[in-house]
């Protein structure tokens, strides 16, 4: 019994940093409670997030808070058509005093990483991400070079606007644990919003957004998220949803075993960020949209039918048994 006790403890541990994150967080955004959750599962487990949205739902901002409130390096990149992999991840530059090369860092080298309008960048500068974001290290001149801890990608993409960008290729969208769609705020979080910055137009409130967390209480965290208990019932239940994904004809591509792994590491830390020491398929629920929505891709039947992967996904939690 003593044992569970302390489990129960641990997982409040969890909580009560999530709150403190939360609450500096709120000084500026309003509303957004399901996409912080996600953002703060994903820093939690050592994942990375795409935000979709239209212009103007405080994607940036969201991202830009979240990292201000945990005290360790950020660093925002703004992709653009033109910019090129050196200008990212570095390049070496002589120097003339030791007649040598020396490898100068680029701005991937930080904590928290946030990717402005990633679909802007031509496919040679997306590639560069890529041993970045699976293995946290990147290699340059036969020299590797690991991330610190904790490393995490947050990178915001806008679904309308076409002109100018690049669709992510689908081996890069799989890398990042959540592509997380915003939506347009309620009215009553509309209005909130006009009144909180009715004075303040040039956003001043972020200054007061404190670091109240460190990368300590990131890496404890992350350590007690692992050692969640999961029922075998629930992990057959994980497995069953990715199956479906690729033996259902709605699909043209179904999900990777990564998915998979994705939802239970997800699963995890949301019954965490729950207060609980045990995962129930309401956890599974809940982040099963976030982690497969950009994994899998829809049949140009059912696309041209106006079928979306939202409506695919809740069909198949529907239809998948849930565990008693």
């Amino acid at each position: 019994m003593e044992e569970i006790t302390d489990k129960n403890q641990e997982a409040q541990f969890v909580t009560t940093i999530a709150e403190k994150i939360k609450a500096e967080m709120a000084k500026v955004i309003i509303g957004q409670e399901n996409t912080i959750d996600l953002m703060l599962a994903s820093l939690f487990i050592g994942g990375h997030v795409l935000l979709e949205g239209v212009p103007g739902i405080a994607k940036t901002l969201t991202a830009k808070m979240l990292s201000k409130a945990i005290a360790v390096d950020f660093s925002r990149i703004q992709f653009t058509p033109d910019l090129m992999p050196t200008d990212i991840v570095g390049t070496s530059i002589f120097n003339l005093k030791t007649s040598e090369f020396q490898f100068k860092q680029g701005p991937v080298f930080s904590n928290i990483i946030l990717i402005d309008e990633i679909n802007r960048s031509p496919a040679k500068t997306q590639a560069a991400l890529f041993e970045l974001m699976e293995e946290k290290q990147i290699s340059v001149d036969g020299t590797t070079y690991p991330m610190s801890f904790p490393f995490m990608v947050m990178a915001t993409q806008n679904p309308i606007e076409q002109e100018g960008t690049y669709r992510l290729p689908e081996a890069q969208l799989d890398r990042f644990l959540f592509k997380i769609i915003l939506e347009y705020p309620n009215l009553e979080e509309e209005k909130e919003i006009l009144l909180r910055f009715n004075n303040d137009f040039n956003t001043t409130v972020a200054n007061t957004v404190n670091a109240v967390v460190s990368a300590e209480d990131i890496k404890k965290c992350s350590e007690i998220i692992e050692q969640i208990f999961i029922k075998d019932d629930i992990i057959n239940y994980i497995a069953q949803l990715v199956y479906e994904t690729r033996h259902n004809g709605d699909l043209f591509l179904g999900a990777s075993p990564r998915a998979s792994l994705s939802l239970l590491k997800a699963s995890k830390a949301m019954a965490a960020l729950s207060g609980r020491n045990f995962v129930t398929p309401d956890d599974v629920r809940a982040v099963s949209a976030a982690v497969l929505n950009h994994r899998i891709i829809p049949s140009p039947e059912r696309e041209m039918e106006g079928v979306t992967v939202q409506d695919i996904i809740k069909d198949i939690i529907q239809k998948v048994e849930v565990p008693r």
